[in-house]
């Protein structure tokens, strides 16, 4: 069966030089999912492509003209261009660090080429207010990110009990509760409460309302990732998260 031409949106997770001019790319696309493609002639001084290889930055947004062929695990980009162009991602340091740690925490997430177009366009979305977020929103989007990622792949954290009294999250139940666990592996006080904020925060604007000091949002990170490992099978230690940590404030 031959390959056929398809228009799709495309967030650009992981780049590999390929040959001499030439790119292997991994993007989660609108249409397909999980996909990776060969781009020829990238990097190249000369030719229709030329110059074109900072297109394919991880976190970049593109629209794409792609061969596509269910199985195959490489396909082709016959068209690319910005599908938007960052005022400040690419350029803050910062922002750039959390982009990052969302492409990569997306990137271990996924497993199989299957489309999801609403963790598309929470993904995207996600990027594009990171764009223009406030230092406060910038701080914690990162959080909210990790914690709402788990819905789209079924770990999300269950809140049991919303009463007054101390919170309890429960690491290997994936509940929150008003219960101590019988175990080590839970947070609580600050941290579990601003968990609760953080899974009941609808629009990013609200991120501002969450306070937490650097050492605070450091420690949360490093449970969330820690999370995952319990949640999903064959995840892996995020590499983008000490430099992620050392960055916020």
């Amino acid at each position: 069966m031959s390959s056929k031409l398809f228009k799709t949106k495309g967030i650009v997770l992981r780049t590999v030089k390929y040959g001499e001019t030439s790119l292997v790319v991994t993007v989660y696309t609108e249409l397909f999912g999980l996909q990776s493609y060969l781009v020829n002639g990238v990097r190249t001084a000369t030719g229709r492509n030329q110059g074109r290889a900072n297109l394919f930055q991880p976190a970049a947004l593109l629209d794409l003209v792609v061969y596509h062929q269910d199985g195959r695990s490489l396909n082709r980009i016959r068209e690319f261009q910005w599908g938007h162009l960052y005022g400040h991602i690419f350029q803050h340091v910062t922002k750039n660090a959390v982009a990052l740690f969302m492409v990569e925490l997306l990137t271990h997430c996924l497993k199989q080429p299957e489309k999801n177009q609403s963790l598309f366009q929470f993904t995207e979305d996600c990027l594009l207010q990171l764009d223009q977020a406030s230092p406060a929103v910038t701080a914690n989007l990162s959080l909210f990110f990790a914690l709402h990622l788990t819905h789209f792949f079924g770990v999300s954290p269950r809140i049991a009990e919303t009463k007054e009294g101390p919170l309890y999250f429960d690491l290997i139940d994936s509940v929150i509760t008003h219960t101590s666990p019988l175990h080590e592996n839970y947070l609580e006080g600050k941290m579990a409460s601003s968990c609760v904020e953080l899974l009941r925060t609808r629009q990013l604007e609200e991120l501002e309302e969450i306070k937490m000091n650097q050492e605070m949002r450091r420690q949360l990170l490093q449970h969330l990732e820690t999370y995952f490992l319990y949640h999903l099978q064959d995840f892996r230690p995020l590499k983008s998260l000490p430099v992620l940590s050392a960055l916020l404030q």
